[in-house]
This record gives structure tokens, sequence and C-alpha cells, in this order.
């Protein structure tokens, strides 16, 4: 569900799941080889929007190149894969009857999906390929099952009998934007009322960094809103990592003001594709990024555009960093 470099960030506090991955899992030799393997995939522009792609742009336009239009690929994480681990433990524990959801029976739901993601994904067993008698899986594993564990000092599932899991969901705007995404789970109240839960295996960000982490949420309620033309009552982060419970009641204004940051983004990503003009940033996250090689920032040299240019029109749209909202 997590790429690599949202996998790190999850851990310090970030991290959003997303529902268009880039390729991952493939072996490159050499930066050569990369390049290569990129020439050979068909390269089409943007045509929707997710949370973590936003991200992925108002963090760096040259990721996002990298990701959405080359497709370069990108090794799995221990982190990342893990939180894949975790999230298809709690969806398939509401297949329980409510008084069979206790943490022992979570628990024991572990080995049986790290099989079922291996036969999906088989590049995640790399992660392992150096551990012959199993102890650093062994200790993955136990990590898994520490945050299983706590999610039931978070929430009851017992009492939980969510309308939707593993939901994605998509609308256009009236601009002609599609935003898409999956939520994690959507609990609807007897009166209506919905709140949309997701679940990180990271730790929960310091105050400063709250309205960003509620930037994925914002975003799902937004598509909500539009689907369904009702505002969310409430959006739910629960954080493994740390035993936090980040919540935040949207209204309509909120929305709003997110709908004109994404078209302004969107716009920025636009322009960018129509010329060819990806810049990098540089953050405390390019330590984890697979992209190094291909990176000015560390002397790498990107791979040929694979789009059709035009020239950049002056005055244009900005590649300056945008905020959560």
């Amino acid at each position: 569900m997590e790429t690599s470099t949202e996998g790190a960030a999850e851990a310090a506090g970030g991290g959003v799941a997303d529902v268009d991955p880039p390729v991952v899992g493939e072996q490159a030799a050499s930066a050569q080889d990369v390049t290569v393997a990129a020439e050979a995939r068909v390269a089409i522009a943007p045509a929707s929007l997710s949370p973590s792609r936003a991200s992925d742009f108002m963090q760096c336009p040259l990721l996002y190149r990298f990701r959405v239009i080359d497709r370069l690929p990108e090794k799995p994480s221990e982190a990342a894969t893990r939180g894949t681990l975790v999230h298809a433990v709690l969806e398939r524990l509401f297949d329980a009857p409510a008084g069979e959801r206790t943490a022992p029976q979570a628990k024991s739901l572990i080995p049986g999906q790290w099989d079922r993601l291996r036969e999906s994904r088989p590049e995640v067993v790399e992660l392992f390929a150096d551990d012959p008698e199993g102890e650093r899986l062994a200790r993955w594993l136990g990590e898994a099952e520490q945050l299983v564990e706590r999610w039931f000092s978070l929430e009851d599932p017992t009492r939980l009998e969510p309308a939707e899991r593993e939901l994605f969901v998509e609308a256009e705007l009236d601009s002609g934007l599609r935003l898409r995404g999956i939520i994690d789970r959507v609990d609807v109240a007897p009166t209506g009322e919905v709140r949309i839960v997701d679940y990180k295996t990271g730790k929960a960000p310091r105050p400063e960094y709250a309205e960003g982490a509620l930037f994925q949420m914002k975003f799902y309620a937004l598509v909500v809103w539009r689907l369904k033309q009702v505002v969310p009552r409430r959006l739910q982060l629960v954080y493994l990592g740390s035993g936090d419970v980040l919540t935040y009641d949207p209204v309509p204004a909120d929305l709003e003001r997110v709908e004109r940051k994404l078209l302004a983004l969107w716009e920025a990503i636009r322009l960018a594709t129509e010329t060819g003009d990806w810049r990098p940033r540089p953050t405390k996250l390019c330590g984890w990024c697979d992209h190094q090689a291909h990176c000015p920032e560390f002397g790498g040299t990107p791979p040929p555009y694979p789009l059709p240019v035009r020239a950049a029109e002056s005055g244009g749209a900005s590649q300056g960093r945008m905020g959560p909202d």
C-alpha cells in the first residue's frame, strides 16, 4: 500500500496510503538498467490525482515525475511492507463476528496475510533474502504483532461495524480534475453521520505538523462530499506506532479550500507535464529516496523525458512549495 519513501515518512510521523504506487521490486543492476527499463514502458500524461501523488509533488516535483511519468522501480522497504501487512490484518479482522474480534485472533491472521502478500507481491521476499536463519523476519513479524495489539487499546472492534473497508473512491470535479484514493475504513452511524478512519503504522506527528497529516483525510472527505453530497462528520487518524488518535471535524469551507489547493496543484502538474520542467526539491526525506542515481541534486541525470514538450510560457505557474492547506 505504501511506497518506500512513504514508509520512511510514516515512520517519522507522516506517510500516506495510495492507489497508484510506482513499479516496485525490480532489481536494477545499474542506473543504465533502470533507464532502459523505464524507456520500455509506455509513458502517459497524468490523468488523475491521489493523496500520495499530490504529496509527492508538494514534496518534490521531480519525485512525482519519477513515480508517475517515468515509473522508475522502487525497492520495497520493511516499514512500508509492515504497514501493508498490518492494514490487511485489520481489514480481515472484521470478517469475523464481533465477539471474535480479539487481539489474539488478530495476531493469528498475520502469518496467513504475510503469505498472501508474498504471493501477490513476490518482490517483498527480497527484504529478508539475507536472513537465512529467519531471525530478522521473526523480529519484523513481532513488530507487526505489537502494532496490531496496540490498536485494541485505541479502538474496540467488537463495537464497530464498518460500512466499508479498503474503499476505492473516485470523483470528478466540475473542473474536470479526477480525484481518487483508497479509504481504510468508513463508519456510518445510525443517524447517517460518516466517519473516515485511516490507520498509520508510524508515530503521530508533532502538533505543528498535524495539518500536513490531515491533508490526506481532507482529500478523502472532499471526494466523499462530491460523490455523496455529505460532509463526513469526523476524520480520524489512528497512529499505531505511538498509540495516538488524531481527529478532525471538517466543514464545507475546509473542503472548499482543499479543492482550490488541489486545482492549483493540478495546474502546476499540468504545466510541468507539458514543459518537462520537473525540479528537485531537497528535503530530509531525500535520504530515503530510491532515485538518487537519477537526481541532479546527487549528481545524477534523469532519464530522457518520454512525453512531448512545449516551451514554458513566461510568467507561468511556479513550482514553489505548496503547503497542505
